[in-house]
């Protein structure tokens, strides 16, 4: 409907000045009309004409030419043009679908990304939510998506955790891991991280223990040893680290593909730094291997260590191309804190050099982190992290007198990240999360089920094809007319708040209607319970795409 609006226009204004014109149409507020344009202004230099009398003409003809599609014009402020659709046309809106610009396209997503050997965090819960409503929305506008995870099972934090399970188990005896009860794995290996660093960073013993662990660990890796005493309890316990993650991932519904655990990709980030180091690209400083960014107005960062292991920049370029051996990708996503802005710039840059089309078909996407009001910034290093978990429970602390069960508190969480853009820091607050009233989750939620329920009272009741439509009934029509629109817009910026805000707003719409018409009972009765289904599959196909639940009943 919207380029069938735009293309008319374009047609009157080629015929009454014979210009070619790109018509943006935007939405004015309800009372106004359904589109607006501001052409009017656009053409008044080339024309030479007051915009208004533009305008003006081009209402006239739009009425004249195109009265099956066109209802009212009239020209407002300084010479927009506000237009009305006829009843028609704006129920055929309501079957225009999203964009479909990812049609054919393989997508790859990454995000969560926690490291095994470590806890999960605000951040992690964070980005799943964020990286799984981007997948969504890749996948509803055409694309073959692949929602991936990549984690550090290597490295020195691996190094540090693993060296304070020794301390605690007495040396390498596997056999004792059994003495650690089932639901305290997770916190007792995030203890043994805190307890690694810190030895790490004070113990002038402990330091070079665990560099060379560090080592032992990489070739265990390459030995592929799962034998050995060391081995046993390092596999055991990278094991307890991906069931702790799947578990989490269930509960909150978001689910990946496939791991990459940095073990796999970092064979390949060394080769392939080491044959660019070769041909020029990398450079040798210290006895480490670099990649100089100044050039290219960034920062040196090292790729391989002086002890000759890859850092986590060369499991990246690794990644990147393991990746592309599995998918083929036309896209490939990242979505991480924005700590490592910097970070990506270097490695992608580097990677530009020697595989151009690769680095030009990767969009990295960064967000802020993740407070509880009140809150500072914590540390797992430090051990005062905010837990993924933590979240959970203080959501579910301000959730109690509701009643609602965990699916409304996951809910509520969701929302409450995704109605935000993307970018800056997260000030989650849990009593507004879960509150029944304003922007939140529970409160489209509740809508949804308001509006199921008015369709089951109505029972096997006849619903009735949209004509004629009254004046707050075509208020509700225009605004759910607006749902693809929301939708490409998500899909193109790669922010689902625009989704969340759209629903909010359907939402306040349909109150006010509900407020003034009644639907059951009603002469009316089978025209406005269409209205009712169309705006519940709405809301239950945008809440959907923002990985929430759309309950029935409350």
């Amino acid at each position: 409907m919207r380029d069938k609006l735009a293309q008319a226009i374009a047609a009157v204004v080629k015929q009454l000045f014979d210009i070619e014109v790109a018509v943006e149409l935007t939405r004015p507020e309800a009372q106004f009309g359904d589109y607006a344009t501001n052409v009017g202004l656009q053409l008044a230099k080339q024309l030479g004409q007051p915009p208004r009398d533009i305008s003006q003409q081009l209402a006239e003809k739009l009425q004249a030419d195109h009265a099956e599609l066109v209802a009212s014009a009239s020209v407002a402020g300084p010479g927009f043009l506000n237009l009305t659709l006829q009843d028609a046309e704006l129920v055929a809106a309501l079957e225009t679908k999203p964009a479909q610009p990812y049609a054919n396209k393989t997508v790859v997503v990454e995000y969560s990304d926690p490291n095994p050997f470590k806890i999960l965090h605000a951040g992690h819960f964070y980005t799943s939510v964020v990286g799984d409503g981007i997948a969504n929305l890749v996948e509803r506008a055409g694309g073959q998506v692949h929602r991936v995870n990549f984690g550090g099972d290597v490295g020195l934090h691996v190094a540090k955790t693993m060296w304070a399970i020794l301390q605690t188990l007495g040396g390498e005896q596997p056999e004792k891991l059994n003495e650690v009860e089932a639901d305290k794995r997770s916190e007792w290996l995030a203890a043994a991280y805190v307890t690694g660093t810190a030895a790490y960073e004070d113990d002038e013993a402990a330091k070079p223990a665990i560099i060379e662990l560090n080592k032992r660990i990489y070739q265990l890796q390459n030995e592929n040893d799962h034998d050995s005493p060391l081995a046993q309890i390092y596999w055991t316990c990278r094991a307890w680290s991906y069931d702790y993650f799947n578990a989490f991932y269930d509960r909150i519904n978001t689910h990946f593909e496939k791991y990459y655990p940095e073990s796999e990709t970092a064979p390949l980030g060394l080769k392939t730094v080491q044959e660019q180091l070769a041909k020029g690209v990398y450079k040798e400083s210290d006895g480490a291997v670099v990649f100089v960014g100044e050039p290219y107005g960034l920062h040196t960062r090292v790729f391989i260590n002086s002890e000759g292991l890859p850092t986590y920049e060369a499991k990246d370029v690794g990644l990147s191309f393991k990746k592309w051996e599995d998918y083929h990708f036309d896209t490939s996503i990242i979505i991480t804190g924005n700590d490592i802005t910097e970070y990506m710039k270097v490695v992608l840059k580097s990677i530009e050099q020697f595989a151009p089309d690769l680095a030009n078909r990767t969009i990295h996407l960064t967000h802020g982190n993740v407070k509880l009001q009140g809150a500072v910034k914590m540390s797992s290093r430090k051990g005062n992290i905010l837990r993924a978990v933590d979240v959970i429970e203080a959501t579910a602390a301000a959730n109690k007198q509701t009643g609602n069960g965990e699916e409304t508190i996951i809910g509520a969480i969701k929302y409450a990240f995704l109605k935000q853009r993307i970018g800056a820091d997260i000030i989650y607050v849990p009593e507004e999360s879960v509150s029944l009233e304003g922007n939140s989750g529970p409160y489209l939620q509740y809508a949804h089920a308001r509006a199921r329920s008015i369709l089951t009272k109505a029972g096997s009741a006849e619903t009735a094809q949209l004509t004629e439509l009254q004046a707050d009934e075509r208020s509700l029509v225009s605004k759910m007319t607006e749902y693809s629109e929301a939708i490409d817009k998500a899909v193109t910026d790669l922010m689902p708040h625009h989704v969340c805000t759209y629903l909010y707003e359907l939402a306040q719409a349909f109150n006010r209607f509900y407020e003034h018409n009644r639907v059951l009972d009603d002469p009316r009765q089978s025209v406005r319970l269409s209205l009712v289904k169309t705006y519940a599959d709405i809301l239950e196909s945008g809440l959907g795409l923002l990985g929430i639940t759309a309950p029935h009943s409350m």
